[in-house]
């Protein structure tokens, strides 16, 4: 990783990020460079959240080997589940985007001196507010759990109590980790913090087994039946990886620090909420933490929906994994990379660019998520099969429940991920109250579509396995129907914001993508059913060849389809590689 912070540091510091830009000429020379500048570093942060969303699939294996879907699983996902949302609204989004603009404006109309207090502020102002929640949190763990997982058996529940109490720190070690993100993303430094979450992943796996095999003695007995009350030696096997979680989640903030103070940061023994920085940071993340959340939030919703199928968390968790994924590669790098230079276009009055990036951007985005979301749902069941069903608890029945599962999330993939930028590009207008409401309106829209949605879905493929059909499938819709609502609506109201948003551009573009990823689904889907037919017998090496050759024609088809097409991102993309390759040759 330290090369790609090279790369990272050297390549985009002295373009934009490094220091303010105070010379407006020169700042308008070039403006084309920062579309540019946010693909590079959306390159950056692709690399690095690759590693870490490989890591956290390897990680979710590891449970699926171990724990298998049910009584242990379900336990856990809702205890991590409960800091982990909670991380969302108070951290990751809404935090680092209220943050990063206020810790941007003063960068560039005040001094490095009062950039870096407000740094230290707003870390020792989380660090109380959080602990604070977090004293709270874990004193009514067995409250919290009852009121999301109404449907768990009383054994279930205390299990789950006893591990959100363990994990609930999380939450305020991964806050302090998303304001080192902000501060290293201003001064032009992707790779690190976009490292952190691999650091986390590893951390877990490694410190999680070790107090696994530990507490449990070496070994816990595997139940036939999922849902019985597994031993003590299982129950204390969960609660190593739930230590586990929280050693990853202190390595996450831990590793960033070295970085940190070499672009500057000097820790202030300073408290103070009425500081108008603070004040400023807290405004813009009051509304936000609503604004940038509203899909985690409804996952809570939708966990409260579940509770009651067994396995139903535990399919539902697997396949949001493996939806994540796309979204955190592609997503999450996209908007990572454009919030500091948005945010500089917004305080700098350059709405003209600011259009642009956006609008590049969110293209950027529909190119990458869109054949991602048609490949998951063609090929959703080859791919859990291998990554899950490999001898461990993870039983050949789950293997369609999770991949029905990971369909439903997958339609709203594209929307889920463009949200990533467009809620972002609203805190960079100082204007947090446009995606708090469309946020409060989706949270609706969600409670009433997963009602219904499960209750339709309850009755198909009724089995004495699956006596709730697919009702789980029924939240995962009502997921994806709220991102796409949520997304459309921040568009409309954006393009209002800014007269603009070159909206013929991004249909001509989303249209073109979409015919190739149709072309892209067709490869697929008759390549795996023709390599289904020829291997009846599923061994590992005939999996590998199922998922990985239907993936690889599909590919090759929508590259093909794109060039004919004239994709103008893919383009950009392939423009953008040749240069970063003929650089690295003559090196």
């Amino acid at each position: 990783m330290s090369e790609i912070e090279k790369e990272s540091t050297e390549a985009e510091q002295p373009e934009e990020l490094a220091e303010p830009i105070r010379d407006e000429a020169l700042a308008e020379e070039k403006p084309a460079s920062k579309q540019q500048s946010v693909a590079r570093s959306a390159g950056v942060v692709s690399i690095a959240v690759m590693f870490s969303r490989v890591l956290g699939l390897v990680r979710e294996i590891v449970f699926a080997h171990f724990f298998g879907v049910g009584f242990i699983n379900d336990a856990f996902q809702v205890a991590f589940r409960i800091p982990n949302v909670l991380r969302d609204l108070f951290a990751e989004g809404a935090l680092s985007a209220a943050f990063v603009k206020v810790f941007t404006d003063y960068q560039i109309h005040k001094s490095e001196k009062e950039a870096w207090r407000l740094a230290s502020l707003v870390l020792n102002g989380l660090a109380v507010v959080l602990s604070v929640i977090t004293i709270i949190g874990i004193v009514f763990s067995k409250q919290f759990v009852d009121l999301i997982a109404d449907g768990f058996s009383p054994e279930k529940a205390a299990l789950a109590t006893t591990l959100t109490q363990i994990m609930f720190p999380f939450i305020l070690l991964v806050a302090l980790a998303a304001v080192a993100m902000g501060v290293l993303n201003t001064r032009g430094i992707f790779g690190v913090p976009a490292s952190a979450s691999t650091v986390f992943n590893i951390c877990s796996i490694a410190f999680g087994l070790a107090f696994a095999y530990w507490l449990s003695g070496g070994s816990w007995v595997r139940s036939i039946d999922e849902n019985l009350v597994p031993d003590s030696a299982a129950q204390w096997a969960i609660v190593g990886m739930a230590i586990g979680t929280l050693i990853g989640g202190a390595a996450q903030f831990l590793m960033q620090v070295p970085s940190l103070i070499k672009v500057g940061f000097r820790f202030i023994p300073e408290l103070s909420f009425t500081d108008p920085g603070v004040k400023r940071v807290m405004a813009l993340m009051g509304p936000a933490i609503i604004g940038t959340s509203a899909v985690q939030v409804n996952v809570l919703v939708n966990t409260f929906f579940v509770s009651g199928i067994d396995g139903g968390i535990s399919w539902l968790g697997y396949a949001f994994r493996l939806m994540q994924f796309p979204i955190g590669l592609f997503g999450v790098a996209v908007g990572t990379a454009s919030v500091p230079v948005l945010s500089r276009m917004a305080s700098e009055g350059r709405m003209q660019d600011f259009r642009n990036t956006l609008s590049s951007s969110i293209s950027l985005v529909f190119l990458m998520t869109l054949p991602s979301a048609c490949g998951l749902i063609v090929l959703g069941e080859p791919i859990i099969r291998l990554l899950y069903s490999n001898g461990g608890m993870f039983r050949e029945s789950d293997v369609p429940m999770a991949a029905w599962a990971l369909s439903g999330y997958a339609i709203g993939l594209t929307g889920y991920a463009a949200i990533k930028v467009l809620s972002p590009a609203f805190y960079a207008l100082d204007d947090a109250k446009t995606p708090m409401m469309i946020a409060l309106v989706s949270i609706v829209v969600n409670v009433v579509a997963s009602y219904f949605l499960m209750k339709v879905l309850t009755g198909v493929l009724v089995t004495e396995t699956t006596p709730s059909g697919i009702g789980h499938v029924g939240v995962a819709l009502a997921t994806s129907c709220v991102a796409l609502v949520n997304f459309f609506a921040l568009a409309w109201f954006m393009r209002g914001k800014i007269k603009r948003l070159n909206g013929r551009e991004i249909f001509a573009s989303f249209i073109k993508i979409a015919i190739a990823s149709a072309v892209m689904s067709v490869v697929a889907y008759f390549s795996f059913h023709y390599l289904t037919e020829q291997f009846p017998v599923k061994h590992f090496s005939t999996r590998l060849i199922e998922a990985f050759v239907p993936i690889g024609l599909a590919g090759i088809a929508f590259v093909i389809a794109a060039k004919i097409l004239r994709v103008s991102e893919l383009e950009k993309l392939f423009v953008s590689l040749s240069r970063k390759l003929g650089r690295g040759s003559r090196a």
